[in-house]
């Protein structure tokens, strides 16, 4: 009799307690979904390529010179225009005064010929007013058109002298110009050819230089997978401190190596942050695709749990969740290929799956407001 008393005063709690869990079981579990849906996938080869530069080469002289002073060392900066090394200007100063001279001595000669000319036209003029008269002579008019004939001719050789008296000034200037070599554009210097003093002749190099603001990347690429590289085509590729970036496609070069059975693709790179410097001959990683693009059904890395019997996710149907054994495949982005178990459609829980349990009821979230309030309450419930 005691024991059933006791059993009386304590039921009522164990029924209180039976039913609180059961309205709590009854209780939807806030979850945000995502959709399973159809992804291109492009899968890739990592291929190494290297950083080069536009433009490289030598900085050679235009003419014939000692070099007079350099103004620049290895591994400096220098901007395009910006002076490299003088050549010594006396001889080409020289040249330059003589070609003056010849045209200024032309010059002369033409003003003298004009004059001579004019007199003969004058003189000519004059035989032609008495051409009535007894004092007219054929001879001498004959002579005197002669005359203006040949004047005519040395006025015409004068000006051609004129002419050729410029373009040597012309010439002489421009190799006086020549004597100050400059930068033919934005690099940095990289070797010096020769030193103060030496004598250069015209088309010898005096430094090598790269441009280093304007890199581009090459790449082998096989000719299997040659297809994948259109011009205009965005490539990703990674430096040497794992940085992601992109390039597009600027050219395949048509020069296949019979060795490697590869082809040299040129790409312009758009880098992100860098944060350390880029060197020529620096060595990426380019992500070759190996095919066209195909399409593939995925879903959201955040819906897969894993299980001791796979790999699962679940799915939303009619307010409810249920478990589903899925296989991937490939991934895409922030998405995992679905090869099967799946289909278009699917609303797969990605937020608040840790917990849940088959057929256990659900209210999809909308924005991440409720599901801050509902777990502020869920924690104020908790303490209490």
């Amino acid at each position: 009799m005691q024991l059933k008393a006791r059993w009386m005063k304590i039921l009522p709690g164990i029924l209180l307690l039976l039913a609180a869990y059961g309205a709590a079981a009854q209780e939807a579990a806030v979850v945000r979904v995502d959709m399973v849906r159809n992804e291109p996938l492009l899968q890739t080869a990592p291929t190494i390529g290297r950083l080069v530069p536009e433009q490289s080469g030598m900085v050679s002289a235009r003419v014939d010179g000692p070099i007079q002073e350099y103004s620049v060392q290895v591994g400096d900066h220098v901007l395009a225009g910006q002076a490299i090394a003088k050549l010594d200007q006396a001889l080409l100063q020289a040249q330059r005064d003589a070609a003056y001279a010849s045209l200024l001595e032309a010059q002369a000669i033409l003003a003298t010929q004009r004059e001579e000319l004019a007199l003969a036209e004058q003189e000519l003029r004059r035989l032609q007013r008495l051409r009535q008269s007894a004092a007219f002579s054929q001879a001498r008019y004959d002579d005197q058109v002669r005359q203006v004939a040949i004047s005519t001719s040395k006025l015409v050789e004068s000006e051609g002298r004129i002419a050729v008296a410029q373009a040597d000034l012309q010439l002489a200037e421009t190799n006086l110009g020549y004597a100050d070599i400059v930068a033919p554009y934005d690099g940095v210097i990289t070797r010096r050819m020769s030193e103060a003093g030496a004598f250069v002749s015209a088309g010898q190099a005096i430094v090598e230089m790269l441009s280093d603001s304007q890199l581009e990347i090459e790449v082998d690429v096989p000719y299997q997978r040659i297809i994948g590289m259109i011009p205009g085509a965005e490539i990703e590729f990674l430096l040497g401190d794992g940085t992601r970036h992109t390039a597009s496609v600027r050219a395949v070069i048509p020069d296949q190596n019979p060795r490697t059975e590869t082809r040299p693709v040129r790409l312009i790179p758009l880098f992100n942050d860098i944060e350390r410097p880029l060197a020529a001959g620096q060595s990426v990683t380019v992500l070759v695709p190996v095919g066209a693009p195909r399409e593939v059904l995925t879903v959201h890395k955040d819906g897969i749990v894993v299980q001791p019997g796979g790999t699962q996710v679940y799915v939303v149907e009619d307010g409810a969740v249920s478990p589903r054994l899925i296989i991937t495949g490939e991934a895409v982005g922030n998405r995992l290929e679905v090869v099967r178990g799946l289909k278009e459609g699917d609303a797969v829980v990605t937020r608040g799956n840790e917990r849940l349990r088959p057929g256990q009821a659900v209210r999809i979230l909308e924005d991440d407001s409720e599901q801050e309030g509902s777990a502020a309450k869920d924690g104020g419930e908790q303490a209490g």
